[in-house]
């Protein structure tokens, strides 16, 4: 692979000895990662269940290799039910370097397409809140598919400048995640057409952005709580003197050591200015050193509080209310505890939103809470969403079927599936549809046939 002769050079600067490894690793291939949902199975049991061949990322507890060559994990039925992300295996660590626990309030600032967003929502537990921010709207609307994929309620997906979001969230988090836009100087092998855009937009194109990036994220984050920044590019800019910044604009903020692993190298505080110890702590992921591609990742806390309302203090109103009767009549069957205080209904449609959310009017939405459905004349349509929300046994009228049986694929391709071998006479309703007791969406059931209900946009072409 023909790299740009500037990059080149530099890369000789940073590496030293280690540039002839480096430039090696080009003639090797890229290693192909997923990441196992541990909202809907354990890593242990989907190594059980899985139907490719895995072996574990050393460094990430539910990260897994897989032969890109030989398996096409995107095709499999698991792979609809939201078990498992497809991920480089570099990028799954700054999420899993984020002490994210149930209850946290977490930002992800930089979220599509998903990638950390859906394993810091999946560490919730269903408690706290997601807010899953992309400025651009065309990118945010498949950050929102894959968060809903993976069954995360608990979340608020927005499209919006980090800027206008500190107006609504000052010092309203707990755990904040910033995976800078940057010059991608890490992902060369993985993807050549990186070497391109690197030329047209390089690091000094993106080191003002993310320096205003990172302080805009640090005054929303709350006395107390911890921020995870990362890139995929190697370049002192963007990494080690976007956190001096930071250090020098918010001297409440302190560089916390994070958990190594043996192939990790120490940042560089030689490539910021003040020449700070401190930032050998951070961490840069080389690809000679790693089965993985580049990457930079610091961990953060802030000590001291500043002064301004706080968004928790000036909460969005909650109240009681009565449920509709056909919304009331299909919740029977569901077995989740609901607070009826948080439910939200905009003309036909109801949501399920987080706790404790402040004020939000004004701000760009694609999602707010967990979708239910839809009312309409005498019924309830639930949606894609809330199936992918519900575990098996939370649901009273279920279909499992298994992964080798042909109306899976059926099902995905949003035909009708003749199921009279399963039901008696007279069964008809609302049924969720499984594979091997892992939900993919609903299906209307009459008279032995299952009317498909699998969302339009995301079946199996």
């Amino acid at each position: 692979m023909r790299l740009p002769e500037k990059f080149e050079k530099k890369m000789k600067e940073l590496l030293r000895e280690e540039f002839p490894d480096y430039i090696a690793c080009y003639d090797k291939p890229r290693y192909y990662g997923l990441r196992v949902n541990t909202n809907k199975i354990s890593a242990e049991e989907f190594e059980k269940i899985c139907p490719f061949m895995i072996w574990p990322v050393p460094w990430i507890p539910n990260g897994y290799y897989y032969d890109g060559e030989a398996d096409v994990p995107s095709k499999h039925p698991y792979y609809y039910a939201g078990l498992y992300y497809l991920q480089e295996p570099s990028a799954m660590t700054p999420a899993s370097r984020l002490p994210v626990e149930p209850g946290d309030r977490v930002l992800d600032v930089c979220a599509a397409p998903g990638g950390k967003a859906t394993e810091l929502g999946a560490r919730l537990r269903r408690d706290g809140v997601l807010v899953a921010n992309d400025l651009s709207s065309s990118r945010a609307r498949g950050l929102l598919k894959n968060i809903e994929v993976f069954g995360i309620g608990n979340v608020l997906v927005l499209s919006e400048e980090p800027g206008k979001l500190s107006g609504y969230f000052p010092e309203y988090f707990d755990k904040i995640l910033i995976d800078a836009p940057c010059s991608g100087e890490g992902m060369f092998r993985k993807d050549r057409k990186m070497v391109k855009a690197w030329e047209e937009h390089g690091p000094e194109f993106f080191s003002n952005i993310q320096k205003s990036i990172i302080l805009q994220a640090a005054s929303m984050l709350k006395p107390g709580g911890m921020l995870l920044y990362s890139t995929c590019t190697f370049d002192g800019r963007e990494n080690e003197q976007v956190i001096e910044h930071l250090l020098d604009r918010c001297p409440e903020f302190h560089i916390v050591s994070m958990e190594r692993y043996e192939g990790f190298s120490a940042g560089r505080p030689e490539l910021s200015k003040s020449n700070c110890s401190k930032l050998a702590d951070t961490v840069r992921i080389f690809p000679h050193k790693m089965e993985g591609e580049g990457h930079y990742l610091a961990l953060l806390k802030k000590e001291a509080a500043k002064g301004g309302v706080k968004a928790s203090d000036r909460k969005g109103g909650q109240r009681n209310m009565r449920l509709p009767e056909e919304l009331a009549c299909f919740l029977e069957d569901v077995s989740v505890s609901f607070d009826l205080g948080r439910m939200d209904i905009r003309g036909e449609r109801v949501y399920y939103m987080p706790k404790d959310l402040p004020d939000m009017r004004g701000i760009r939405f694609l999602r707010t809470g967990l979708f239910l459905g839809e009312l309409k004349k005498n019924r309830f349509e639930p949606s894609q969403a809330f199936a992918m929300y519900l575990k098996k046994e939370e649901y009273r009228k279920v279909i499992d079927l298994s992964a080798d049986d042909a109306r899976i694929f059926r099902y995905l391709k949003g035909e009708t599936l003749h199921v009279s071998d399963l039901f008696k006479d007279g069964d008809k309703g609302w049924y969720l549809v499984c594979v091997d007791s892992y939900p993919l969406g609903w299906g209307k059931l009459s008279g032995g046939i299952l009317k498909n209900k699998y969302l339009p946009g995301w079946r199996l072409c």
